[in-house]
Formats: structure tokens, sequence, C-alpha cells
């Protein structure tokens, strides 16, 4: 029986192999390696793979056709949606130029398949609720000191189109199907479940599971994150956070 598994935040290099996520760490050593073998232990031909964001680090297409069609040689069935770094995903008709037959895209879109319907939205910064005191902040060393950081009403801008983006996909899925599932890069509530603006409309369309990823580094004592709101599973899935082994969402007709 198919399975769906998960795993956010590759951060995929080999087509700009300079851009490597070895910088931050130990944690990071030989990841793509890692994520390699991981994937090829766990995942079967019939399976489904979320991955919810920052996919690859390339700037332009060519390069991020090198890391998908890395994708495309594992197993299974991929779908994906965009994060905050996926800088060559500027259009979705130039990134359906580009994907290999076994990736699948979701932007103002649902995809179903057998026994599921999955969606998803990027989202972005909100004012609402932020997960700062369970991150260990480090200094990015090849952060571009150029780069101003947004308003914050540059902030609610984008997350106030990405909130549009995300209900216009929900509209979309099978209503009937008896696995539905959300994707976002961002989280979607804070870490402690407290109740927020994504959260409700999650369960207006009768979400089941959302998987999404974006926040690394997290400090070692934290208390468990993230679990179980209102009949809605939320799971985070960073690739680092999950030591690059891809977690298993579901199997389909549970």
């Amino acid at each position: 029986m198919p399975q769906i598994w998960a795993i956010a935040d590759l951060h995929l290099c080999i087509g700009c192999p300079q851009k490597t996520m070895e910088v931050f760490g130990p944690q990071w050593s030989n990841y793509i390696q890692r994520i390699k073998d991981n994937w090829n232990k766990l995942v079967q031909a019939e399976d489904i793979v979320l991955i919810a964001g920052d996919i690859s680090w390339a700037l332009k297409l060519e390069e991020a056709k090198i890391d998908l069609d890395w994708i495309d040689a594992l197993a299974g069935k991929k779908i994906m949606i965009r994060g905050n770094h996926d800088y060559w995903w500027k259009s979705l008709k130039q990134v359906h130029r580009i994907l290999p037959d076994s990736i699948q895209v979701i932007q103002n879109n649902s995809i179903h398949l057998p026994g599921v319907s999955i969606a998803g939205s990027r989202l972005w910064d909100t004012k609402e609720f932020n997960c700062s005191e369970i991150i260990d902040f480090k200094e990015n060393p090849k952060a571009n000191p150029k780069v101003k950081p947004l308003t914050l009403e540059e902030n609610e801008k984008i997350f106030a189109k990405e909130l549009h983006r995300l209900e216009l996909s929900l509209s979309q899925m099978d209503p009937n199907a008896p696995l539905k599932i959300a994707m976002t890069h961002y989280p979607p509530l804070s870490h402690d479940l407290k109740p927020s603006i994504v959260h409700k409309m999650l369960v207006k369309y009768n979400i089941d599971i959302c998987v999404f990823g974006h926040i690394h580094n997290l400090k070692p004592d934290n208390p468990p994150l993230f679990g179980e709101k209102d009949g809605i599973n939320y799971l985070f899935t960073a690739a680092d956070h999950l030591e690059f082994v891809p977690i298993k969402v579901s199997k389909l007709g549970d």
C-alpha cells in the first residue's frame, strides 16, 4: 500500500555548489548524500513525498534543473511548494518547463491522487506569532550586507497575498477525499499550538495533516513542538530537524 512521506528544506546546491549548507555547522555535513541514502532506504516507487519548500539554492532555472533532476532520480512521486529561498521559482510557466516527470508543484491549485487531496502555499512572516524563542540564532556567514530586511508593512503585504493563495488552493481540494493534506513552508501557527488565522482556515477546509519547515537551529532544550490541534496533525519536517530522514505522514487507505 502506498505511503506518504515528507521532508522540507533540502537546500540542494548541486547546480551551485558554492552555496552548500555545510557552512552552517557539522550537523549539515554531507547532507545531500545523507538525504539520498535515507530516502532510498525508505521510499518506494509507488510512494508520495511532500517537499515543503526551500528546495534549491539555485538562482537560475538551468541550475535548478540540475537539482530537480537529482530529486527526480529518487524513488516516488514528489509534490512541492515554493520556499522563501527558492529564488529560481519566478513563474509557474517557467517551472513547468523544467519539471521532471516524477515532480508536481502546487501554486494556486491543488493536487488530487487516489485517496488524498493536497493543497498549499508558502506563507510568510507574520506579526501574529513567531518562533524566535525556540531558535538558537546563528549568523549567516554568506549573508549579503547590502540586503535590507523587509519592514513590518512589507512582510504583512506578502503574508496577506500568501494567505489568499492558500485559500485559493484549499478551495480546489476534493471535499470527498478521505485524506486532506496542506503544505506550507512557514509554520502555520506557533510552536505551542496557539490558534492562528491560518489554523482557522485549515479547520474550515477539514484538513487532516499540515506539513511545513522553514525554521532551523532549534534549541536542544525545547519542549515538544507542534503536534495536534483541533483534529489537525502539524508536522514540522525541516530536513536538519529530521536528521535528513523523510518522515512518514500517512499510509494511503488508513
